[in-house]
């Protein structure tokens, strides 16, 4: 027995000084055809009014005919870098993007993409990462995200100030009570009210993303809504050893509200909320923003 594991040493050493690379770690261009590969889901939000257009990744085409205030399904996509392109429908890929923007995503994350307007009204493309970890029971997730071409603006609960000054393309974060919450939006340190009073919910066991998108010069500012269900806490559950969380997923067609409630999407930070997080959007990179 000691003779034949003395053997199986010296020849495996000998492979490995014959052919090093026979044992080095494969490249992308190294796996097999059909290989799992760890992917993204993404989705695409079109915020630009007045526009349909076709979108393309890396030169493909994922979306055609896509209209203003419209949601994509889930897209899973592995992650890397991507080239996104946005056309006027049936102009592309030969004509010129009316949007173009390289964005890094990362496996394993859930992600949107919006193509809408700057605070002074250019067309711009935003990549976002969804917060999918756990929240308290009775409790949902609201992510507020300002991408119109609007001012900046104050978020009022019952009267009061609950976020201040949320401007294009910042997004806030707050766990809440599930339930529906009356609330209005006015512009940043003023009373002058411009969306509301008006009622929007908060789904338990969801991450529920609000986006005002259009613009307000133009008075078409409008409101749309994704859920991400599936991250309730289990009752009684016990912490795991690792800490781990498990992603939720990404449900299906969303509840959409895009009548002229606009930026009421921040409304549902009520009162008794606790305002978690307030951040600057940046491009994905790495899963961090």
């Amino acid at each position: 027995m000691r003779r034949l594991v003395m053997a199986t040493v010296a020849a495996l050493a000998l492979a490995v000084s014959a052919s090093p690379a026979a044992f080095a770690a494969p490249t992308r261009a190294d796996r097999m055809p059909g290989a799992a590969q760890t992917t993204a889901t993404v989705r695409v939000l079109h915020g630009v009014p007045g526009l349909t257009v076709d979108v393309y990744a890396n030169g493909k085409r994922v979306l055609s005919d896509f209209t203003p205030g419209s949601l994509s399904a889930p897209l899973k996509l592995p992650g890397g870098s991507y080239d996104i392109k946005v056309f006027k429908a049936g102009q592309g890929p030969g004509g010129t993007p009316a949007i173009e923007k390289t964005v890094e995503v990362t496996g394993g994350t859930n992600v949107t993409l919006t193509a809408n307007l700057t605070e002074n009204g250019s067309p711009a493309l935003n990549a976002y990462a969804n917060d999918t970890s756990k929240v308290p029971a009775g409790k949902g997730r609201l992510t507020v995200r300002h991408i119109a071409a609007a001012p900046a603006v104050d978020v009022r609960a019952n009267g009061t100030a609950v976020v201040k000054n949320l401007s294009n393309p910042d997004e806030a974060v707050a766990e809440a009570p599930a339930g529906t919450v009356k609330a209005d939006v006015t512009l940043a340190g003023t009373d002058n009210v411009v969306i509301g009073p008006t009622d929007l919910t908060v789904a338990e066991g969801a991450n529920t993303i609000v986006y005002a998108w259009g613009s307000a010069k133009e008075g078409n500012l409008k409101l749309a809504v994704q859920t991400i269900p599936g991250l309730q806490t289990a009752p009684g559950g016990v912490p795991g050893g690792t800490g781990g969380q498990a992603a939720g997923l990404d449900g299906g067609p969303p509840g959409w509200l895009v009548g002229g409630t606009g930026l009421a999407l921040l409304v549902t930070i009520g009162a008794g909320t606790r305002l978690l997080v307030l951040r600057r959007h940046g491009t994905l990179r790495g899963g961090q923003r």
